[in-house]
């Protein structure tokens, strides 16, 4: 019997028969790829009206500041739009070599590697540090880049519960003595809002020969000295020894980092798949992230506005009843718990002029869903107290209050 071919493919099943969205738009509810038509500020644009944004992780308020766009210019002009290949061959420029120097002084390590994403940072320094016959310990709440990135490796990859220590040694025993092993963890946790215990877990790395990796790309411009990050807060720096971040948050534009000592940044230079074959980070994002350091070096006041305003928008929404979990950062988390009340609460809210950010399994644990919010430091007291006022009249409206 002669077989028919068909265009019909089993691989494309899943493709088809995908309908979580489609439920989810029927009933109005759907709250993702919303468009915006003005900067990322304290106010966005949105179907032509005025909404207060407190969904961004621009956490100094630097997107649209008018010397970010004018150093973004003069590089473009300078520069032009792109490098035309990877910093490996021919997109390596003087102003890569500037930012990664500025970085290194930042987080006080001898050197520093500029990756295209924060993303591409944890999916190849993992994937190349560890290999067969080794390990990567992660925090089950660590971010997806990093669980990609330890998939990637030839390694095996070893998760131990949120924050907890014990879990933490016990992995550490359960792995013969002599295998290499890296500890991966967020320093600010993006979801939770919460922080590493960095001093237990370094002196577990330091009893078990294990090399610690700290993605801090919700700590630089948030906690440490000068906006340097969650290692320095603790006084760290010289004991952690591969440190990252990304450009998007604090630093306002593209791209991300990875500090270390030189012998780590050079094998990393010649062996990491996500650096060699991807393009170099743009001339205007690599000029934008060295205004945003000079700006938040010459005012840390910014930083201290930042805390004045997390602080009063976590009293207004403790006072209001909301449960917040154990966030303690400019990431403020409202838990819910329900996936079809928080999808309700984000579109009422933006409704009622207010951008918030809805999360789901599996971003965060199963049964738990949450509306996150994050402060910049160029909101004012009275967006704090408008937003306050919007979220009780949504809570109570949807019996969250």
């Amino acid at each position: 019997m002669q077989h028919v071919a068909t265009n019909e493919s089993p691989l494309l099943d899943k493709v088809k028969n995908y309908d979580d969205v489609k439920q989810i738009q029927a009933r109005g509810l759907y709250p993702y790829f919303r468009p915006i038509s003005s900067a990322q500020d304290t106010e966005v644009t949105m179907n032509g009206q005025k909404v207060l944004m407190l969904g961004s992780n621009s956490y100094l308020g630097l997107t649209n500041h008018p010397e970010m766009k004018e150093a973004v210019k003069a590089a473009v002009e300078k520069y032009g739009s792109g490098c035309g290949g990877s910093r490996f061959l021919n997109g390596t420029l003087d102003i890569h070599l500037e930012l990664e120097e500025e970085l290194a002084k930042l987080v006080q390590k001898p050197a520093v590697l500029l990756y295209s994403t924060g993303f591409l940072v944890n999916l190849g320094v993992i994937s190349s540090l560890v290999g067969r016959g080794e390990y990567v310990i992660c925090d089950k709440g660590d971010h997806a880049s990093i669980v990609d990135g330890s998939l990637l490796s030839f390694g095996k990859f070893v998760r131990f519960s949120h924050n907890d220590m014990e879990s933490l040694e016990v992995r550490l025993r359960q792995i013969e003595e002599d295998a290499g092993k890296l500890i991966v963890v967020d320093g600010v946790f993006s979801m939770g809002g919460d922080i590493a215990p960095l001093p237990r877990i370094v002196e577990l790395a330091e009893r078990y020969r294990t090399v610690v990796m700290v993605d801090d790309a919700h700590g630089i411009g948030v906690l440490g000295e000068g906006g340097s990050g969650t290692v320095s807060h603790f006084g760290l720096t010289k004991r952690v020894h591969l440190i990252m971040a990304t450009f998007s948050k604090s630093l306002a534009s593209l791209g991300g980092f990875i500090a270390s000592d030189a012998d780590t940044i050079e094998y990393l230079k010649h062996n990491s798949r996500a650096l060699i074959f991807s393009a170099s980070i743009t001339p205007s994002n690599a000029a934008a992230v060295l205004m945003a350091l000079k700006i938040m070096k010459r005012e840390p006041e910014r930083i201290e506005r930042l805390w004045r305003n997390t602080n009063a928008m976590r009293k207004g929404l403790l006072e209001l009843g909301f449960e917040l979990g154990t966030s303690e950062t400019p990431i403020l988390p409202i838990h819910l718990k329900d996936l079809s009340t928080c999808l309700k609460m984000c579109v009422c809210l933006q409704q009622e002029g207010v951008f918030v950010n809805p999360i789901a399994p599996p971003a965060v644990p199963p049964n738990d869903t949450l509306i996150r919010l994050s402060l910049m430091a160029t909101h004012t007291e009275s967006q704090i107290e408008f937003a306050l006022e919007k979220l009780a009249k949504v809570g109570r409206e949807l019996g969250v209050l």
